[in-house]
């Protein structure tokens, strides 16, 4: 009889339920709220361009419509069988996103591999901190004409001006990140004899994470920034810097204003795919979850907590 349950606790037990279920119902509903109010800002900012360039007829500022449809019939007409990419946007968007992939993989590998070296210990980090604030100081464009007289024009000249600009973000905010293990952790790991991997993996990387991937969000606009930009120079035959030099010259200004809107769109889709991994692998909040959706959170989980332990009260 005592296993039985009782008109409480199943009264209790739907009312946990119906608490979910609103719980998620108002959950999705801000979620929603704050995707159309986004897209509501974007169509209003795209219709007051669209209304102000109308209305100037000004060949140096076209309106959003006339350069989205030059740059679909520029790069996105092509057959289905080529992912509607037209031979312009194989020799123009293909190379650069290989280019700068390859350099922001190698500067996040180098950059957290680095980074947790230097912040796991404390006298290293002290000798290395000036080096790397005067590294993180120097304006990466800067240091091209450098590794154009170190590796000459082409690939491996791009690839070391990205690389050099998108390792310092994540190097640094990666050994921020391993300092700040809890030194009980630490203790504890010492107790339990873990390898120098175990802790590595369990200890290390979980707490610096967050900062791991705040770097690396830096270091992806840094990248995106310095593939244009080593593109703009001579010895360049292909890439979206390329394209953007080679319509200046041609005074093709609405390839100009295309060329910039790809720039954007390409910033916005990596950046928005860079935060669904660290979601993903960190369980951060979305930005549309507003702080009160945590601070109810934490609420609720304080109340689930103290009713647990008057339950436990009672039974002893």
């Amino acid at each position: 009889m005592s296993g039985a349950p009782t008109r409480e606790s199943r009264r209790s037990a739907d009312h946990g339920a119906v608490g979910r279920t609103a719980h998620l119902a108002g959950t999705t509903a801000h979620l929603a709220r704050g995707t159309l109010l986004r897209w509501l800002v974007l169509v209003l900012a795209l219709t007051a361009w669209q209304l102000v360039a109308l209305a100037h007829s000004s060949v140096y500022f076209p309106p959003p419509a006339r350069i989205a449809r030059h740059a679909y019939d520029l790069w996105f007409s092509g057959p289905v069988g080529h992912v509607f990419l037209t031979p312009a946007a194989v020799d123009t968007i293909l190379p650069s996103l290989g280019r700068m992939s390859a350099g922001f993989v190698l500067a996040a590998v180098a950059g957290v591999a680095l980074g947790l070296a230097v912040g796991r210990s404390r006298r290293a980090y002290a000798l290395c901190d000036p080096v790397l604030q005067f590294a993180r100081a120097v304006p990466p464009p800067t240091l091209v004409p450098v590794f154009v007289v170190v590796f000459d024009f082409g690939t491996p000249m791009q690839l070391a001006s990205i690389v050099f600009s998108g390792i310092w973000p994540v190097l640094i905010n990666t050994a921020e990140g391993a300092r700040d293990v809890d030194p009980l952790r630490l203790d504890v790991a010492a107790v339990l004899r873990l390898t120098a991997v175990e802790r590595l993996w369990f200890l290390l990387l979980p707490s610096a994470l967050p900062r791991i991937f705040a770097g690396l969000r830096l270091s992806l606009s840094l990248c995106l920034i310095l593939m244009v930009f080593s593109e703009l120079l001579p010895g360049t035959a292909n890439g979206i810097g390329f394209a953007l030099t080679d319509a200046q010259s041609r005074s093709d200004l609405l390839t100009v204003w295309a060329v910039l809107v790809l720039l954007g769109a390409l910033g916005y889709l990596l950046n928005t795919g860079l935060l669904a991994i660290e979601k993903r692998l960190t369980g951060k909040r979305s930005p549309e979850e507003g702080p009160e959706e945590g601070l109810k959170g934490s609420r609720k989980n304080s109340r689930k907590g103290s009713r647990k332990g008057s339950r436990k009260g009672r039974s002893t």
